[in-house]
């Protein structure tokens, strides 16, 4: 089951593509068919949403649970091709994009 959360005026427009990129890559990952795709959207008001700070009304939240037995290698690889979908120039923060941030104390490509 894939919960996904976010601001409704963020979320609603991009459901479905949302919905794909995750499926493609659970398909690639887990090898899940086409038919097995549990998302869970659930578009949220602004003030039911609290989001950490500097982030933009687009914060969104996926949470993956999967039954037990997956290896953890998997289990990386499938985190990895999520984010992968999505190159460091194409998202962005603090009015930068995610490719020219150099000031984070912590590491994105771990």
């Amino acid at each position: 089951m894939i919960l996904i959360y976010g601001i409704k005026e963020q979320l609603n427009p991009i459901k479905a593509q949302l919905s794909n990129v995750i499926h493609d890559c659970m398909q690639s990952v887990l090898g899940m068919p086409e038919d097995k795709r549990a998302h869970r959207f659930f578009p949220m008001e602004q003030e039911d949403f609290y989001s950490p700070g500097g982030r933009s009304d687009a914060y969104t939240v996926i949470e993956i649970n999967m039954m037990a037995g997956r290896k953890i290698e998997t289990q990386k690889q499938l985190i990895k091709n999520l984010f992968k979908e999505q190159a460091p120039h194409q998202w962005g923060f603090r009015g930068m994009t995610g490719d020219e941030v150099s000031d984070l104390k912590y590491k994105v490509n771990v």
